[in-house]
């Protein structure tokens, strides 16, 4: 109750401070703030039209916050976290509300899902993507399962690319900043016939590493990316149109390092424990130097690429067939030091080969009252993969080290149908009222070979196992919207959707290959929709209720050893931990006060709390570790935006912009406080912080050129964005940092 208290006051006072003046105020000039129709409900509406929380970013809005890939709208969404992937520069971990995927292991599915053009990614790796020649971008917050159906639990983040069409279009950029930074991109698209177009669109990203190895001097976290994309449009009549894309992105870097946060020690079956690098210093702050192990090729590399056919035809004036049709390859091998020290406690190699492909058939139809959206889909995925995990350094045998090595062999098949519905009836010229339905069918098959190589005394050992389950779900959604006048909307909403289970793609022995049962959630969630003199100022707001139940939890434990004589083995158990609860309310404002000056903001506040958390590891302490904090769910999130430009008349304008970004204090990791207690472990928490970004651009007065000089993180905050926690390894607890202050200055041209 304090949660929808507090929600509720956010919305409340929202509201009320912009309706006092705002019916007062006349529309002085045309300066209004942008409308993006978004394809939220599969189908085009206006954003302020969709009864749900959508924030949606223009090509120019998504210039004007400075985001260059899909990290970069991070602050300008209420409740938004995207965490790069951990101890990989090539995944994007997309947390809303609250709710996201909390291991980055290639078997674990995501909460949030990630579409290109309505093309779903299946995984988290290759989604961290340069925001290449976009339409738009749009951000659904809260469960999705209707029409997207399984893995957006949390929301859904759609990339929407710009088709070619009958007007010749080119333009390019160049950009060089802080570590080396050196981009360039750039497209070029037209019609080839009055009914073929095509494009192109290309970059390439470098940037040196903002982590140095402390003792050779080698540099991590770097960034090295080349993309491109073909597209061609056909429409041979007004009747149909067939959209074609193919798209190839590599990247190959060196590895994403963090810094060890607590102290690293060797067991001796024997002897017990020795510490190999101390703790850091209380409350020392991370100087970006780290090490790895020397001899591994510490390296990062992915191979992404697909191609997508989109075909409309419109049987009538009232009903569309759409057919999306897709296939994509994702592989990528990298090495992953995580204990970020010089020894061999979590060094690994995770070499993974994936391969989807999927078929979807929508039917949408427009009638005076009724509008509907029917389909179905199907995705098959097949995925192997070939780890290495290195622990040289993790046990000794009366002080001889015991040299380790455990290879991983395993391969996943998930198969996925649903069939969908969509309608709303428009009861009368204010009300509408929607409802929708979908049904889910999935299997997966698994199978698993892993080997412990020890190198001295100990005997090898070999554990397989095959794996099979499937399972099915009904999503159902209700809305209802009220439009109080033209620039103001009410609606309520209740859903339901559900995360795929699986199967633990970290079990190295009988007790950890149970599957795992799906998530499910039910959520509420009720806001208004407003414009406010002649659409200079709009507010959106929501309260929100999420609860689910039987959410999944990669946890660390020990087992018994097989020899009884030996210490107990370090065990990483994925769990149905029971029930996590989310409340809380949203606040975006954008207002144009004069033709010069844009504001901007966006507030999200968040209550997130385990009801249940039940763990059977730990049967003296009654099963419960509700105490623990959600990961990534800060109680608050902001962002204040400015910019303001001055006219220079025949030599164009200048803009002034800068924004800040807010949150407070969040949790890293799901083991992030002490066993039966409420004591916090800090090295897996980041304290609340604030970011400051500025830029200065000069448009021509064509707007064919622009120059800009850009500032991330202006005051040089050292903040943690993500932490590792395999505490039963070698006491592992490893936290990764944004990136330090930046300066960068870019260089457009248009035509």
């Amino acid at each position: 109750m304090k949660a929808l208290w507090k929600a509720t006051l956010l919305a409340g006072a929202a509201y009320g401070v912009l309706a006092a003046p705002a019916f007062a105020q006349e529309a002085a000039d045309n300066t209004q703030v942008e409308e993006i129709v978004v394809t939220a409900r599969r189908t085009e509406e206006n954003q302020q039209r969709v009864p749900a929380s959508v924030s949606a970013f223009s090509e120019k809005t998504l210039e004007r916050i400075g985001a260059t890939d899909t990290t970069g709208i991070q602050g300008a969404v209420p409740n938004l976290n995207i965490v790069q992937g951990r101890g990989s520069n090539d995944a994007t971990n997309i947390f809303i509300r609250g709710v996201g995927q909390p291991d980055a292991l290639q078997t674990f599915d995501p909460a949030v899902g990630v579409y290109v053009d309505d093309v779903y990614y299946s995984r988290i790796r290759g989604t961290q993507l340069d925001l290449l020649d976009l339409q738009r971008v749009e951000v659904l917050r809260g469960p999705q399962g209707t029409l997207y159906g399984k893995n957006t639990i949390g929301g859904a983040l759609k990339l929407v690319t710009r088709k070619p069409g009958q007007d010749f279009r080119a333009q390019g950029s160049a950009t060089y900043g802080t570590f080396n930074q050196m981009e360039a991109k750039g497209s070029v698209s037209g019609p080839l016939t009055d009914t073929f177009a095509v494009g192109v669109s290309g970059l390439v990203s470098v940037r040196d590493g903002y982590v140095e190895d402390a003792v050779t001097g080698a540099e991590y976290n770097d960034k090295n990316t080349k993309a491109i994309r073909a597209q061609a449009s056909w429409n041979p009549s007004d009747a149909v149109s067939v959209d074609f894309s193919a798209d190839y992105n590599t990247q190959d870097t060196g590895i994403t390092v963090g810094r060890q946060e607590s102290a690293l020690f060797r067991t001796d079956f024997f002897l017990g424990a020795t510490v190999l690098v101390p703790a850091p210093a209380p409350g020392s702050e991370f100087n970006f130097k780290s090490r790895t192990t020397p001899g591994l090729p510490n390296s990062s590399k992915l191979d992404h690429w697909g191609a997508s056919v989109v075909a409309s035809i419109d049987l009538s004036d009232k009903l569309t067939l759409k057919s999306i049709t897709s296939y994509r390859e994702l592989s990528y091998d990298d090495y992953i030091d995580i204990d970020a020290s010089q020894y061999e406690l979590g060094d690994v190699f995770v070499g993974v080969r994936q391969a989807q492909q999927s078929q979807e058939f929508q039917f949408a139809y427009t009638g005076d009252k009724w509008t509907s959206v029917t389909g179905v889909y199907f995705l098959k995925e097949d995925m192997t993969s070939h780890q290495e995990a290195y622990g040289d350094d993790l046990f000794t045998w009366f002080g001889t080290p015991l040299g380790f090595t455990r290879y991983i062999d395993d391969s996943l098949v998930t198969e996925s149908s649903a069939a969908y519905t969509n309608l709303s009836y428009q009861w009368t010229d204010k009300l509408r009222v929607s409802g929708g339905l979908r049904y889910t069918y999935e299997t997966k098959d698994y199978d698993r070979t892993t080997t412990a190589d020890w190198s001295v005394i100990l005997a090898d050992s070999t554990f397989a196992f095959t794996q099979s389950d499937s399972w099915s779900n009904l999503s159902p959604s209700l809305s209802v919207d009220y439009q109080l006048t033209d620039d103001a909307m009410l609606y309520g909403r209740v859903s339901k959707g559900f995360k795929s289970g699986g199967i633990n793609g970290r079990a190295n022995n009988p007790g950890e290959q149970a599957p795992y049962d799906p998530e499910t959630v039910t959520s509420w969630e009720a806001g208004a929709k407003t414009q406010w003199a002649n659409n200079k100022i709009r507010a959106n707001v929501a309260v929100f209720l999420n609860e689910y139940k039987d959410f999944q939890a990669r946890v660390t434990d020990f087992v018994e050893n097989p020899t009884p004589s030996l210490p107990p083995l370090a065990s990483l158990t994925v769990i149905n931990a029971g029930e996590l609860r989310t409340a809380g309310a949203e606040l975006e404002l954008y207002a144009n006060p004069t033709p010069q000056l844009l504001l901007d903001a966006q507030i999200g506040y968040l209550d997130a709390k385990y009801e249940e958390f039940t763990d059977r590891r730990f049967t003296a302490f009654g099963n419960s570790r509700a105490f623990q904090t959600p990961a990534f769910s800060p109680e608050w999130t902001a962002r204040f935006g400015a910019s303001y430009e001055f006219d220079l008349g025949a030599m164009g304008g200048v803009t002034l912009g800068g924004q800040a970004r807010y949150r407070s204090e969040m949790a890293l990791a799901i083991d992030n406080t002490l066993v039966n207690s409420n004591v916090k472990l800090p090295s897996m928490f980041q304290e609340a912080y604030w970011l400051y970004d500025a830029r200065v651009v000069w448009d021509s007065a064509d707007g064919k050129y622009s120059a800009g000089l850009y500032g991330k993180n202006l005051t040089d905050e050292v903040y943690k964005t993500d932490a590792q926690e395999f505490s039963n390894i070698g006491g592992i607890r490893t936290a990764y940092y944004g990136m330090p202050r930046t300066v960068s200055f870019t260089v457009t041209a248009r035509y």
